[in-house]
């Protein structure tokens, strides 16, 4: 879904009350962002108004935005905020200090230790955005994750209410591969294809899939490349993992992408034999739901919400090491049989989760703050969780 543009201007006092989301910025080609959007396109197709604010803007989203300080002229009695709760913003100090009825929309914070060795100060921007998840418990009426592993995060963190609803940037679809890309691509011709999709960061581990790659290389099999894919949020990490690829001799099958299209991500996934993902730290996994929809067999370590947004549809591994990975990975692409019901098993895994409808889950759980939201019903201050549209649980 795409943002509706909000003009500049302050909102007129008899405007109605909305639904209004604050983000600390807004970026597309992200999880956080595109479900922004998502949410926004949502809203405003219910008839809610619904505006983006931001601490800074972003070049390529600024016209869909407004500073968060500009929503005190553009109050309207009977809104409710929503804070998108993924790194550390000055905004949480200001809604702190206001009255609306607040709803955080949490999508996980990695851990600070994943990010010491690389970059200390982002390290300390993780353990002030955890303070500050800490600080908005009493604050919120109702708390969003996007998987019960986050949900169980906020209820560490102190928060009464929670719902979950799966993230609305993984009911993306990517039918058209771009032809530039694809050709590109299909260039290096009869080449097997791992595919790694997330952003260049220590806690996604990149570097232990190409350490994977070079054990596979020194194994003697079948001609493979890499494709890792993701913005280089770490540019420490993201130098380190070009010049570890050029130091194992492997500069020339270790492709990093950044920046790309949909349709310039279809193509990516159109020629994988195999979504590999071995993140630390995962609130959701949003590649695991694009490979599953693109028909893409997937090889992943179990941490996090892995297990629970897979469902089962792909293999879990718990051995990182690099000749262990490389094994398993090469044992799901030389064995068709088993690709292709690890395939069929994604279709169906993608299945149960559009069946959830996270869009109907989310305007669920917003409908319980807001008579502004269609069906919607006052929500109390203490009670049982909610579980609106919760992930399927069958893999325990």
């Amino acid at each position: 879904m795409s943002g509706t543009a909000v003009s500049g201007t302050a909102v007129s006092g008899t405007a109605a009350a909305g639904v209004h989301q604050f983000v600390p910025m807004l970026h597309r080609r992200d999880a956080v962002g595109e479900h922004v959007l998502a949410v926004q396109s949502l809203l405003a197709a219910s008839g809610v108004p619904s505006r983006i604010y931001v601490d800074r803007p972003d070049p390529e989203t600024a016209a869909l935005t407004r500073p968060y300080r500009a929503y005190e002229g553009d109050a309207v009695p009977g809104d409710v905020l929503v804070y998108q709760l993924a790194t550390a913003s000055e905004i949480v100090g200001w809604l702190l200090g206001r009255d609306e009825p607040l709803v955080v929309n949490y999508h996980g914070v990695t851990p600070p230790e994943h990010f010491t060795a690389w970059n200390d100060p982002v390290a300390r921007l993780q353990v002030a955005c955890l303070a500050e998840l800490r600080s908005l418990a009493s604050r919120a009426t109702l708390a969003i994750a996007d998987s019960e592993t986050t949900a169980r995060e906020l209820e560490a963190a102190g928060y009464r209410r929670t719902a979950v609803v799966p993230v609305l940037a993984a009911s993306r679809r990517l039918d058209d591969p771009d032809a530039a890309m694809l050709a590109e691509l299909r260039s290096d011709g009869d080449v097997r294809t791992w595919l790694s999709v997330g952003r260049l960061a220590p806690n996604k581990a990149h570097h232990q899939v190409i350490a994977a790659l070079f054990a596979q290389v020194m194994g003697g099999g079948d001609p493979t490349r890499l494709v890792l894919v993701g913005a280089p949020t770490e540019p420490h990490y993201a130098a380190a993992l070009q010049r570890y690829a050029a130091l194992l001799g492997l500069a020339g099958s270790v492709r990093l992408l950044a920046g790309l299209t949909d349709g310039e991500l279809a193509a990516c996934y159109a020629v994988a034999d195999v979504l590999v993902m071995v993140s630390d730290h995962e609130g959701f996994g949003v590649p695991l739901v694009e490979a599953m929809r693109q028909r893409v067999p997937v090889v992943a370590f179990d941490a996090g919400a892995v297990a629970e947004s897979l469902g089962g549809a792909g293999v879990l591994v718990d051995d990182k090491r690099p000749s262990s990975l490389a094994a398993t990975i090469d044992g799901v692409i030389g064995d068709r049989d088993r690709s292709a019901r690890l395939v069929e098993a994604g279709t169906a895994r993608v299945a149960v989760l559009e069946g959830q409808r996270a869009d109907h889950a989310m305007m669920e759980a917003l409908g319980t703050v807001t008579t502004t939201t269609p069906g919607a019903a006052a929500l109390p201050g203490d009670g049982p969780p909610i579980r609106a549209g919760s992930v399927d649980r069958e893999d325990g």
